[in-house]
């Protein structure tokens, strides 16, 4: 049974900086498609970043290109995301995701198997 906890969340200042860690339990982590997505009060989830498996292509919403980073330690079966210069707008629960696979698009909910409880991450102004 593959599980996902993520930590890392907290109440920042604009334009500070969080590091999410979405540590997992299960076998081949490194064949894993992970992303990150995230939920704001009133809204519906969305995708933020999507890394496949061993690292070879990464891909981020318009909205934070640039200023967050998805990563993988496959020696610690755990997934990160970078979050720098952060925004009152990027308040929202922050959810890890896996496919036990590859995808050709990481951007959709639909294709991940697995969702870690989510982190809340609050930016003020």
């Amino acid at each position: 049974q593959v599980q996902l906890v993520e930590s890392g969340g907290g109440l920042v200042q604009a334009g500070g900086s969080l590091r999410l860690s979405c540590a997992a339990s299960g076998r081949a982590f490194s064949s894993w498609t992970m992303g990150w997505f995230r939920q704001a009060p009133g809204k519906e989830r969305e995708f933020v970043a999507g890394i496949s498996p061993s690292g070879g292509r990464t891909t981020y919403a318009d909205s934070v290109q640039g200023r967050y980073s998805i990563s993988r330690d496959d020696a610690k079966n755990t997934a990160y995301l970078q979050m720098n210069s952060l925004k009152p707008e990027d308040t929202a629960v922050y959810f890890c995701a896996a496919n036990i696979g590859v995808l050709l698009t990481m951007r959709y909910e639909r294709p991940y198997d697995y969702w870690g409880q989510g982190t809340q991450v609050t930016v003020s102004s």
